[in-house]
């Protein structure tokens, strides 16, 4: 089988001539260009919901529909850029993500959305694995550690870019703006990637088309089930449900499923690697507990993260009524603290251990999240709620530069695709799962909390009560709830009663549902004091053959890693 072979000591950075940094523009413009459509979705919130005519938590479904398309299908797309060759996958991948954005910049309905954003997702299945390999074979040594660090550190570049342009875009010439830029940024990197050395394609891979389904059909129910939470019920189905099993919501029995097949999935490629056989995803990957550690770490981080960055310009789009610019330069802080920790966490690496900064990097998530829970009321400027989010990015970007660096250090260079494929899948699916949960979780208090408080209240009547539906209640700005109230016999008593109890309402679910995400991020230093003791300098050579056909799954394909955990 052909394999990915290393630089000539003459293009490495201990000598000789040096490795050009175009493919590290390229893998980085890449990683902005998938990243900044979910951003900017995020900061162009308002403007959607206008222009489309629908609720703001139908963009965090949007969102969703990208991230989970992403994930059914990384796996598969990780041996489909080896099998067919790595850079004309990669640049076809580019080309209908670009069209992608441009179906988006031009949608009318939120179906069109919803659709364009599940497309663009299903093609960074291409995309993702195909960037870690050519970091993998274009870098050695130093050189090789700084392109993983800015890898990382595009994600929150993105971010930042979106907060300043889409937020820019949305409160000037429109929301669609900020998408049609990323189809001209989708051009520069096609034409930008013929430039980038091809990768051998490995002709003779067979494809294990069985694992790949498992692992799709496990994802899509994950994503089914999470997205449904808040529209089709927790527990209790809703009008809105497709179905319902003896009145349960399908969301709970589709997750249900969706783990019951993901253990299938473990399961079937388990004994494939057993058999020595072609797999769609290779365990060595996760050859050890402190590998394992990483993931968990790396999961719980993006679920949180994640779900924060959605929960706040939801709060303050919705609750504040800030436009888009305005919540753009409110989240720059955070979001900037973000790309610093990212870029700079690699010096620590030679003081304190993996273990050590992930233990810390989950204390300062926990303790930025209650600041920020304790703190926040009317106006997002206080000086205490700014620390809490430059506290937040700083302590959320040092954890997801730290496990990706550990995860791509600890396998061997011929596994670079699969590494990337496990941690755009991580990284995609713990993301969606997080805005997915926090949103259902933030709407249930809502609804909880007002139809407490409505009862409490003599003003709001019993027939009031029941033509609102507080049970099926979502976030609304005052003059939406204003709107909804006009074709109800609600007074003006009742319509200022209303307003006030649902002002109270916002504010309290946000706050609880941030000190939940705080005490998961506490959970987290569990797994975290299991990650390895040391971080590598680059990924690891080959250690044995790449055939999946002739493999000897009980040699340790890092041996260092293995040390550390016995020493653990």
């Amino acid at each position: 089988m052909t394999q990915l072979k290393p630089e000539s000591p003459q293009r490495s950075a201990e000598g000789g001539e040096k490795a050009s940094w175009l493919p590290l523009i390229v893998v980085v413009l890449t990683q902005i260009q998938a990243s900044f459509a979910v951003n900017a979705l995020t900061v162009s919130m308002a403007g959607i919901t206008t222009d489309l005519n629908t609720a703001a938590t139908s963009v965090g479904t949007a969102i969703t529909a990208g991230t989970f398309a992403m994930a059914a299908f990384i796996l598969l797309g990780a041996k489909i850029g080896a099998r067919f060759g790595t850079r004309g996958v990669f640049q076809i991948a580019v080309a209908i993500h670009a069209a992608a954005m441009a179906m988006v910049a031009l949608s009318v309905n939120p179906a069109m959305l919803f659709i364009a954003q599940a497309a663009s997702g299903a093609v960074i299945a291409l995309i993702a694995p195909a960037l870690t390999v050519f970091i993998a074979t274009n870098y050695h040594g130093e050189r090789q550690a700084k392109a993983i660090g800015f890898l990382a550190a595009a994600i929150p570049l993105a971010g930042v870019l979106a907060l300043l342009l889409a937020g820019w875009f949305a409160g000037t010439i429109g929301w669609r703006w900020s998408f049609a830029l990323m189809v001209a940024l989708g051009v520069v990197n096609l034409l930008l990637s013929f430039r980038i050395k091809k990768v051998p394609a490995q002709s003779d891979l067979k494809i294990d088309w069985t694992g790949a389904f498992i692992a799709a059909g496990a994802v899509i129910l994950l994503s089914f089930g999470f997205s449904g939470l808040s529209s089709w019920g927790v527990w209790d189905a809703t009008d809105q449900a497709p179905f319902a099993i003896l009145g349960i919501s399908p969301a709970p029995l589709l997750i249900v499923l969706g783990l019951v097949l993901g253990q299938v999935f473990f399961l079937w490629v388990s004994k494939r690697q057993r058999e020595q056989k072609h797999r769609i995803f290779d365990l060595r990957v996760l050859a050890t507990s402190s590998e394992l550690a990483v993931t968990a770490c790396m999961s719980i981080m993006l679920f949180v993260g994640t779900a924060a960055n959605f929960l706040i310009p939801l709060y303050m789009q919705v609750v504040q009524g800030l436009t888009g610019m305005q919540t753009s330069f409110s989240i720059i802080p955070y979001t900037i603290s973000i790309f610093l920790a990212s870029t700079f966490v690699a010096y620590l690496y030679k003081k304190f251990p993996p273990r050590v900064l992930a233990a810390a990097g989950f204390v300062v998530v926990a303790f930025a999240l209650t600041l920020i829970a304790f703190t926040i009321r009317g106006e997002w400027g206080q000086a205490f709620i700014v620390i809490g989010l430059v506290l937040l990015g700083l302590g959320q970007g040092s954890i997801v530069a730290l496990v990706f660096n550990t995860l791509l250090s600890a396998a061997p260079k011929q596994l670079a695709g699969d590494v990337g494929a496990w941690r755009g899948l991580v990284h995609n699916l713990s993301g969606s799962v997080g805005i997915a949960v926090a949103s259902a979780f933030a709407v249930g208090l809502l609804a909880s909390t007002l139809a407490a408080s409505a009862v409490e209240h003599p003003e709001i009547s019993d027939q009031l009560i029941s033509e609102v539906r507080i049970s099926e209640a979502d976030f609304l700005t005052n003059p939406q709830l204003e709107a909804v109230l006009e074709s109800t016999s609600a007074s003006e008593s009742e319509v200022a009663a209303a307003i006030a109890i649902n002002e109270d309402a916002r504010l309290r679910s946000l706050q609880i549902s941030l000190l939940g995400l705080a005490m998961l991020a506490l959970l987290a230093i569990v797994p975290a004091t299991r990650m390895p003791g040391r971080i590598d300098g680059e990924l690891p050579e080959q250690l044995e053959p790449d055939n999946n056909d002739d493999i000897d799954d009980t040699v340790p394909l890092n041996p260092a890693a293995v040390t550390e955990e016995e020493l653990a």
